[in-house]
């Protein structure tokens, strides 16, 4: 009898090392979940989003495993983002900070913010003026201008600005390194991103975690934290969920 009970206690710690090592398995090579706690991405990505990122995305460096571990430099089965995804990364300066933002600059790319208006190799990005809107984080809540802005190659996506002459709205001109990318964040003027070489500058693609491609849960924490369920109901944004990340 007590030699079952034995068998019966090493089969449950299998089952949850099984368990444990396929959850890994899939955090490395498949998705991960994230979720946004500033508000760098908005109109985008809100506060209190939880989304799935794709690991597969742009191949597998040291940083798509757990902890990252220094096995190996570069990327195996490597790609380049396309301009305009929303993609998660290493931070440069502490790759145990991951950060979410948007790819604008490519390797080789000239790019510069006159006046508010992102410039690319030269040329004027496309913005178009589509209103206001409410850009809320935990500390502050403002209207701010909303545009449609079109990246070269035409991929279209929201951006907000508080104004056009904010610090970080008349850039030098950054030239893209080799196996470098350059990344901003939606919301302008409220966004630490490769704008600010001292705090982000160009990423190296090894740093690249993989691309966000969907929210599948979305809070308002100012309604409920995500652990008060009661609440859930009147916090929970219904029409974010499930929606994916353009």
């Amino acid at each position: 009898m007590a030699k079952k009970k034995s068998g019966g206690w090493l089969e449950s710690v299998k089952t949850i090392l099984y368990a444990g090592l396929i959850a890994i398995g899939i955090r490395t090579i498949a998705f991960e979940p994230f979720n946004i706690p500033s508000g760098s991405m908005i109109p985008t990505l809100l506060v209190g989003d939880y989304l799935f990122v794709s690991k597969y995305s742009y191949g597998y460096s040291r940083y798509s495993m757990p902890f990252g571990p220094n096995l190996f430099s570069g990327r195996i089965l490597g790609s380049l983002p396309d301009r305009g995804d929303v993609a998660v990364f290493k931070l440069p300066r502490d790759p145990s900070q991951d950060y979410i933002k948007r790819i604008i600059g490519l390797p080789g790319d000239r790019i510069q913010v006159i006046r508010g208006v992102l410039h690319v190799n030269g040329q004027a990005v496309k913005r178009e003026p589509v209103g206001t809107t409410v850009a809320e984080d935990r500390e502050s809540r403002m209207t701010v201008r909303q545009f449609r802005e079109t990246l070269p190659g035409g991929r279209v996506h929201a951006i907000v600005e508080q104004s056009d002459d904010g610090a970080l709205d008349n850039t030098q001109e950054f030239r893209v390194p080799e196996n470098h990318v350059f990344a901003m964040g939606d919301n302008r003027d409220n966004s630490l991103d490769s704008r600010v070489p001292s705090a982000v500058g160009f990423i190296p693609v090894e740093n690249l975690v993989g691309r966000a491609e969907f929210i599948f849960f979305s809070i308002d924490g100012n309604r409920a934290a995500w652990w008060e369920v009661w609440a859930w109901p009147m916090a929970i944004r219904w029409d974010r969920l499930f929606s994916g990340v353009r």
